[in-house]
């Protein structure tokens, strides 16, 4: 029997949500294969018919020289499930990425919808913050609240994240992010800005109240989801802005970066939550458990899969106790 752990992607419609859970399935699959792991989408649900089918919208993107945003979102809940386990055995853990539409954000959307989000969230060990990078870093940040909706954003954690029993993973994923990690000033900067005013910094300052700052972990970690397709510029029609990208060439291919790195991070809270539940456990649990040889399967897989990115790209913003194994 395996572990079962939820996760809540979280943004309003646009941001990349969609996008960013492809292009890790894709990306991530091929690390967990050089470490012994497979990562295997449920075959009793649309997960794998879905991803195929998203993957090729992503990588459509690099047919023409220009293109205007990613992937196309659902108006359906999707529920993403996928197994991981060592290659030839029986799967240990299971993940479930939740990904709504992404008008449930939207201040008219129905009470139902935000009351879904919310219990979503909190039923869930970690949520992954999707961010639309040229709304945050272009024109001062002028569009980045009707984009990415950051205060509504906060609002949902500040109403969800109140007398928590167990500890939560908060990853913030700037996507479409090319432009702003070529190198590692122009990283600095986009983690500067996702810290300012008109980025996330008061739910920051809200994760770190003293009522949360030992039950929340929280990293920045940036997604390059084409890789090859970089934000070229806005035009604005009738009041709403409109996102252009282009290719770095003409024969440039879709390859993305970093995308693995929010599952690195997820994989290595996750297994510091199992460490710490095992010491909490009775004696006789503990016996059975390792009897069954889960705990050191589980320990003995993802020890090799925690090696977090440490360039400029990726940081720990708090909870690192959280992260370490």
């Amino acid at each position: 029997m395996s572990s079962e752990f939820k996760i809540t992607m979280l943004g309003a419609s646009g941001v990349g949500k969609t996008s960013l859970l492809t292009a890790m399935y894709e990306q991530f699959e091929s690390t967990l294969n050089e470490m012994n792991l497979q990562f295997v989408p449920d075959s009793e649900t649309e997960t794998a018919a879905i991803l195929a089918e998203k993957l090729g919208q992503l990588r459509s993107l690099t047919e023409e020289f220009e293109a205007t945003g990613g992937v196309e979102g659902d108006d359906d809940i999707r529920y993403f499930n996928f197994d991981i386990g060592n290659l030839g055995k029986r799967p240990f853990l299971r993940l479930t990425f939740v990904d709504y539409p992404g008008y449930y954000l939207y201040p008219k959307s129905d009470k139902t919808h935000k009351q879904f989000v919310k219990d979503s969230i909190a039923e869930s060990e970690a949520v992954l913050v999707a961010i639309d990078a040229p709304a945050l870093m272009e024109k001062k940040g002028k569009w980045n609240e009707y984009i990415n909706r950051p205060t509504q954003v906060k609002i949902l954690c500040q109403s969800v994240f109140q007398d928590l029993r167990s500890p939560k993973l908060v990853i913030f994923a700037p996507v479409k992010c090319e432009k702003y990690v070529r190198n590692a000033s122009e990283s600095e900067k986009l983690i500067k800005r996702i810290h300012e005013d008109r980025g996330y910094q008061s739910l920051f300052d809200f994760l770190n109240s003293n009522s949360l700052r030992d039950k929340i972990a929280s990293v920045i970690t940036p997604v390059q989801t084409v890789g090859s397709v970089i934000f070229s510029r806005i035009e604005e029609k009738e009041k709403q802005p409109y996102f252009y990208f282009h290719k770095i060439s003409h024969d440039a291919g879709y390859k993305p970066q970093d995308c693995e790195q929010p599952l690195l991070y997820l994989l290595r809270f996750i297994l510091k939550l199992e460490m710490e539940q095992r010491k909490q456990s009775w004696l006789w649990l503990g016996f059975v458990r390792n009897w069954l040889n889960l705990d050191k399967d589980l320990e003995k897989s993802l020890q090799n899969a925690v090696t977090c990115n440490n360039q400029n790209t990726s940081i720990v913003v708090q909870g690192k106790n959280w992260l370490e194994i």
